[in-house]
């Protein structure tokens, strides 16, 4: 896992979707796109995913976050596709 300050570009609506882990079958997710710090557009972007509590949380364009991300890989169908959850954000102005 790594931490980094970041800046909120855009976060889409939460929704439910299928979890053998929670005890009701449903967990929340919410999908979040977060940009390093620099010049401007052109910096990294980091397209996350939030589960639980944390996809219920409503952050917006510009705010500025710290947030732990973990990054992971998965096999679908013989292709490999990256994964990046946030774990933690927590705003960090006004």
């Amino acid at each position: 896992m790594q931490t980094m300050i970041l800046k909120v570009v855009r976060q889409g609506e939460a929704f439910s979707v299928q979890s053998s882990k929670q005890e009701s079958g449903q967990i929340q997710k919410c999908n979040i796109v977060l940009r390093e710090l620099g010049g401007g557009k052109y910096e990294n972007e980091y397209a996350c995913t939030m589960l639980g509590n944390l996809a219920g949380c409503k952050f917006y364009e510009g705010d500025v976050v710290a947030a732990t991300l973990r990054f992971s890989t998965h096999e679908y169908q013989g292709q490999t596709f990256q994964e990046i959850l946030a774990t933690d954000l927590i705003k960090v102005n006004g």
